[in-house]
C-alpha cells in the first residue's frame, strides 16, 4: 500500500495508511476464528504499509459473544507472539457502553471502567492509541464526555480521542473541547446520504479523519453472499434490514452494476467499492472487516486502486436507478440503534 493520509495533530501528527482493518468479525460471530487464521491477517495488514507509516487496527471492548472482550483478548495474544508488530499499528478501540449490553453510558464511572477494561484485556502488549464511545450518549452533554475522555489523555491511558456514529454538529462542539483525531461512521456507495456528507466535509476543515466501517456494505457489495441464507446462523446480519429476503433481492440489482463496473477496470468489486470511499477525500479511510490472509492482501492493495470522477458518477447512476432498500441496522429504524447522536 503506497497510499497514506495524516492522523492527529501537532507533534502527535502520525502517518496512517488509506485503507485501515476492522477485527469486529474475527470475533463477534457464532464460530470465531482460530488464532493462526487471524494472526495471518492481521500480519497482512500491518505489512501492507511501508517503513513509518501506521495501519489502523479497529476493535471494541464488546467485540465478542463470549467473552464480549475476545477480539482485545485476540489483539493481546497477537502482539504477545509477535511484539515488533505493535508499532506498526495504530490500535483505536471503541466502548462506552454499559458492562453488560450495547447500552451507551458515558457517565464518567462507566467511562473510566471501559476504559480500564480495554488496558486490562490488553495486557501491556501495544499501547492504546485511541479510545472512543461507540455511541454518543445522549443522557450527557457532548462538551462533558469529551472532558472525561481529555483527563485520560492526559494521565496517559490514550493518546487521541475519537467519535462514533455522530452528527458534524457534535463532531465541531465535541473538537472545541479538545482536538478529535477520528470520527468513525458507517460509509460506502450505499451509505453516502447528508448526514455522512456532512460529517465528511466538517471533518476535512477540522483536520479529522474519518474512519468508514462496513465499506463494503457489511460484506454485501462484494458480491460474496447470493442470499441471507449464506450467513451462518447466529450471525447478527441476519437481523439487518438490508439482509431480509425481499430487501436481499432488491439490493442485489446494486451488486450486480458493481461487479459490471468492477471489470471494466479490471479490480474486483471490493476494490471498487474501497476506492470509491477513498476517493471521498484524502481524510476518509475505509476500514474493511476481513479474517483471511488473501481478502487483507486484496482490501489494501485498493488504496492504491485509481477512481475517476466518471468512476464515480457511474456507480452514483447505479444508485439513482436501484436505491438501496432498507435501514442501516434492523427493525424499529436506525434511531433504535441510538445512531447519529
Amino acid at each position: 500500500m503506497k497510499a497514506t493520509t495524516k492522523l492527529g495533530f501537532g507533534d502527535k501528527t502520525v502517518t496512517a495508511g488509506k485503507v485501515g482493518h476492522g477485527l469486529m468479525m474475527m470475533t463477534w460471530i457464532p464460530t470465531p476464528i482460530s488464532d493462526e487464521e487471524a494472526f495471518e491477517a492481521i500480519k497482512t495488514s500491518l505489512d501492507s504499509v511501508p517503513p513509518g507509516t501506521k495501519m489502523i487496527l479497529n476493535s471494541g471492548e464488546f467485540y465478542g459473544m463470549n467473552p464480549r472482550e475476545a477480539n482485545l483478548e485476540l489483539l493481546a495474544r497477537f502482539f504477545e507472539k509477535y511484539p515488533s508488530y505493535a508499532d506498526k499499528a495504530f490500535l483505536s478501540v471503541k466502548g462506552g457502553t454499559k458492562a453488560d449490553s450495547l447500552e451507551p453510558d458515558s457517565s464518567p464511572n462507566n467511562l473510566k471502567r471501559s476504559v480500564d477494561c480495554v488496558l486490562a484485556k490488553l495486557r501491556g502488549t501495544k499501547k492504546l492509541d485511541l479510545f472512543e464511545c461507540a455511541r454518543v450518549d445522549r443522557k450527557y452533554p457532548i462538551e462533558e464526555t469529551i472532558k472525561v475522555l481529555s483527563g485520560f489523555v492526559a494521565e496517559g491511558k490514550f493518546d487521541y480521542i475519537g467519535m462514533s456514529e455522530c452528527k458534524a454538529t457534535t463532531v465541531r462542539r465535541a473538537n472545541a473541547i479538545h482536538p478529535i483525531a477520528a470520527v468513525e461512521i458507517e460509509v460506502s456507495p450505499w451509505s453516502y446520504d447528508d448526514p455522512v456528507k456532512e460529517v465528511l466535509a466538517t471533518c476535512e476543515e477540522l483536520g479529522i479523519i474519518v474512519c468508514a466501517y462496513a465499506p463494503l456494505g457489511r460484506g454485501f457489495l462484494s458480491g460474496k453472499y447470493k442470499s441471507a441464507n449464506d450467513l451462518e446462523d447466529g450471525d447478527f446480519r441476519k437481523h439487518l434490514a438490508r439482509f431480509q429476503e425481499e430487501n436481499f433481492k432488491h439490493n442485489m440489482a446494486i451488486v450486480e452494476s458493481i461487479q459490471g463496473i468492477a471489470a471494466k477496470k479490471g479490480v474486483t468489486p471490493a476494490q471498487l467499492c474501497l476506492a470509491w470511499v477513498c476517493a471521498l477525500g484524502p481524510h476518509v479511510v475505509p476500514i474493511p472487516g476481513s479474517s483471511k490472509k488473501q481478502r487483507t492482501e486484496e482490501n489494501c492493495a485498493a488504496a492504491d486502486v485509481s477512481v475517476s470522477q466518471a468512476d464515480i458518477e457511474v456507480v452514483k447512476k447505479v444508485l439513482e436507478e436501484h436505491p438501496v432498500r432498507g435501514g442501516r441496522y434492523g427493525p424499529g429504524g436506525d434511531e433504535a440503534y441510538h445512531l447519529w447522536g
